[in-house]
């Protein structure tokens, strides 16, 4: 058993304290936001992620997870400690690291033994030598650490499984022993290990998700070609996909990456190049596909109405930036919606785990309590999340709910034919020209 501190109590701090603790290890989580931590402490989640609030749970009863507001508190017994704070993008995309400092500064100050600090937060290239040095020069008094970048790799929605059976674990660090430290952390998860200098390391995880953006995109790109020319971009994603070089996953055209990693990586990683006197060509690319994506959510709405949104209701199902989590950041839908709202139209909107999430976000959407509810006198349906419940609902009654059965499918969850044979026009994201039937009076 180790004892370990972790920084932070969002979608990456929480669930690495609690996988953690499931290890076996001793985890004080530390949050400086006191309603977090009290939440926390009375068994509710801050979060959703799925299985997250049975796993607190567990390791909380057993006596391995805890949660406090104090670094003293914290630091107490740890060994290690992990910083898991957001690093959001600024104004020029740059990643801000306002939290990263004010973590490493109250570390130092805090600390009274040597200490292992690793970087789990997503940070650009040369932040942990920034880190070693805030830290330097924020002791009062000298005292031995290390710091290692161990970037992550957890997708919102399964977060838990993705900590328990990772494709890799990356540790970079001046200070081999450090590193080899914190992998003794991960060897129980069985899994390939790369252990290199900290820059390199930081700079995995940017190109990975770099790469995973690119090919969204890509596919994206393809989606809107194959709708001029009359592809299925299922099809081609699917006979594309069997090529191991390319291989099937992250190939499903629809509105456009989002959430709190794509966006600002992709983001941050041309900013890094910008700076350093390159043009990242590719990236820009990248990012201007994703943001005409969601514009073209919209266009297609706009197009199947006449040519104006004024004074249409228009249905919105999914507001999460992806399935199976609460999470809004720069979520595609959040984008659609405002510019439905800004082009005049009234919006009733439903998620099955985001609306409190979005409700702070944008103001001017109706709630619903059901895809049932949304879909009472609307002109158009948009589906904008995959999430399970809405590949099973009862179409028949939505469409005698609505006023006009127009249906724009942003995430392809339906089948063309079959939503024309009920009676709908339809459209998907690059579906050729199936189901692109007409209003039944000629509309």
């Amino acid at each position: 058993m180790k004892n370990i501190c972790v920084i932070g109590t969002g979608y990456v701090g929480l669930p690495t304290a609690a996988c953690f603790a499931d290890l076996g290890n001793r985890v004080v989580t530390v949050d400086i936001d006191e309603a977090k931590i009290a939440k926390l402490k009375q068994g509710q989640m801050p979060i959703y992620e799925p299985g997250l609030e049975e796993l607190v749970e567990r390791n909380v009863k057993a006596g391995r997870l805890f949660f406090t507001t104090s670094y003293e508190e914290g630091l107490q017994d740890a060994e290690f400690v992990f910083i898991c704070v957001g690093t959001p993008s600024a104004v020029d995309g740059e990643a801000d690291l306002k939290y990263v400092r004010a973590a490493a500064q109250t570390i130092a100050q805090t600390m009274t033994k040597p200490l292992i600090i690793v970087n789990k937060s997503t940070v650009p290239v040369g932040t942990g030598d920034w880190t070693a040095e805030i830290i330097s020069k924020s002791q009062p008094t000298p005292i031995d650490f290390a710091v290692v970048s161990c970037p992550e790799f957890l997708r919102e929605g399964s977060a838990i499984a993705d900590f328990m059976q990772p494709d890799r674990t990356v540790l970079g660090s001046v200070n081999r022993q450090a590193a080899e430290a914190v992998a003794e952390l991960y060897a129980p998860l069985k899994a390939p290990l790369v252990i290199t200098d900290i820059r390199t390391a930081e700079m995995i995880k940017y190109a990975s998700n770099a790469f995973l953006a690119t090919k969204i995109s890509f596919i994206n790109e393809i989606s809107i070609i194959c709708e001029r020319l009359g592809a299925d971009v299922i099809e081609v994603a699917r006979g594309m996909g069997f090529d191991k070089r390319i291989g099937d996953k992250f190939l499903q055209a629809g509105v456009g990456y989002g959430g709190s990693c794509f966006p600002k990586d992709v983001k941050a990683l041309a900013n890094m190049a910008l700076t350093h006197g390159m043009h990242p060509q590719l990236l820009n690319a990248v990012m201007e596909i994703n943001d005409f994506q969601r514009k073209q959510i919209v266009l297609k709405v706009r197009d199947m109405l006449g040519g104006s949104l004024e004074d249409k209701v228009i249905g919105v199902l999914g507001l999460a930036f992806k399935e199976n989590t609460d999470d809004v950041r720069e979520s595609p839908a959040l984008t659609v919606v405002r510019s439905l709202l800004n082009q005049g139209a009234q919006v009733k909107a439903y998620d099955p785990m985001a609306m409190e999430t979005a409700s702070r976000e944008l103001k001017g959407m109706i709630l619903c309590e059901s895809p049932y509810d949304v879909a009472e006198g609307i002109d158009a349906l948009v589906i904008l999340t995959p999430w399970n419940e809405f590949k099973q609902l009862n179409l028949a009654r939505i469409r005698a709910a609505m006023r006009t059965p127009i249906l724009v499918d942003g995430r392809n969850l339906y089948d063309p034919e079959a939503m024309r044979a009920a009676g709908f026009v339809y459209r998907g994201v690059g579906r050729g020209f199936h189901g692109e039937g007409k209003l039944p009076n000629g509309g």
